[in-house]
């Protein structure tokens, strides 16, 4: 195979940095599969008056959430989606992934799932569709869509706001020379999970979002990103890193150097393999 993958069990070219801080116990609003925060009116039975959508979610967690704050049958959100008329791209072929922006919205009386929709791709309309993110897409010969896409792979995998602009770097520089993603992200989007553990099994499933077999980006978002993570993936950071693992929280290393990701990916191996307690 042209990817370059090692014959090992468990493969990580490049990590979600994030859900490494999981196995260590943290909570990360982005990676949370619960109910958002609601802010309450009063205590018991009074009705949330704020729906709160985290950086990083999904679209399903998304419709879930909304589903849960209006009091909702489970699948209503989801279902209202034809009848909602959202402003898409072109490209999007009418799955808002990406677009639906993460921020608190207000729970009117008045409020509908087609209402919170609209509220929410009218907001990333606004974000992406600026002056500094139309920009910077154009300025990195692609367009907003594709730039949104980058942007919630940089969502996925920085481990802190600090490695997004890298993250982002890696993804044009692996472009740029032809190599496929190699994304751990795309694969747990595809499976719809996450987690720590890629394995060589995950690396060969069918599915236009793994980027361990197809070259490119995915053909959508694969959560939708926040602010910061767009801002990244129009203004990479400079560098020539094509790798990337997160060895511990705090700890992410980024090199254009294959046995030097070989021995960090070892590295992040064995304590992976260490009992938390002597960690």
């Amino acid at each position: 195979m042209h990817f370059n993958i090692p014959p090992r069990k468990t493969i990580r070219l490049t990590r979600r940095g994030r859900v490494a801080l999981i196995a260590t116990g943290a909570v990360l609003a982005g990676t949370a599969v619960a109910v958002p925060l609601l802010s309450l009116g009063s205590e018991d039975e009074a009705k949330p008056t704020s729906l709160m959508i985290p950086e990083g979610w999904r679209a399903g967690q998304v419709y879930d959430a909304v589903d849960k704050a209006l009091e909702l049958p489970p699948g209503t959100t989801k279902k209202s989606l034809a009848k909602a008329n959202l402003r898409l791209p072109v490209d999007a072929e009418g799955n808002p992934e990406g677009y639906l922006f993460p921020a608190t919205y207000p729970l009117g009386e008045k409020a509908t799932p087609e209402t919170l929709l609209s509220s929410m791709v009218d907001i990333a309309n606004q974000k992406f569709n600026g002056a500094p993110i139309a920009a910077g897409a154009q300025r990195n010969a692609m367009n907003v869509y594709q730039a949104v896409t980058i942007a919630s792979i940089v969502q996925a995998e920085a481990a802190t706001k600090a490695d997004m602009g890298k993250v982002a770097r890696v993804i044009f520089n692996r472009l740029e020379r032809g190599m496929p993603l190699q994304m751990d992200s795309t694969i747990n989007y595809a499976l719809n999970r996450s987690t720590l553990k890629t394995t060589l099994d995950d690396t060969r499933i069918e599915s236009p979002y793994n980027s361990y077999q197809r070259m490119g980006l995915p053909p959508t978002p694969i959560d939708n990103p926040g602010e910061e993570a767009v801002r990244a993936a129009v203004t990479p950071t400079p560098g020539d890193w094509l790798y990337f693992v997160t060895i511990k929280p705090g700890d992410t290393r980024f090199t254009a150097d294959y046995v030097e990701h070989q021995r960090n990916v070892a590295e992040f191996n064995a304590l992976q393999r260490t009992p938390q307690s002597k960690t």
